[in-house]
């Protein structure tokens, strides 16, 4: 599977990290202080932290389709 161009730092996190920044952009996000250019950074790198929890999603669930697959052999 390709990790399209995902940023080493954002490769590196856990399934927990990732949760944990997204947390912390949307609260930027939805806060009253608005300022577009930071808040289009945001938006720009929700969406990069978004693809690589799709990737650790889909290889989860490899792993246990794998491990499905050894049971019933």
């Amino acid at each position: 599977m390709k990790r399209k161009n995902i940023p080493t730092d954002i490769k590196s996190k856990s399934l927990k990290e990732t949760k944990s920044e997204i947390s912390d952009i949307l609260e930027r996000l939805e806060s009253n202080q608005v300022d577009l250019e930071a808040s289009k950074k945001d938006y720009e790198r929700l969406l990069i932290l978004n693809d690589h929890i799709d990737y650790l999603f889909k290889e989860k669930l490899k792993k246990i389709k794998s491990i499905g697959k050894n049971k019933t052999s």
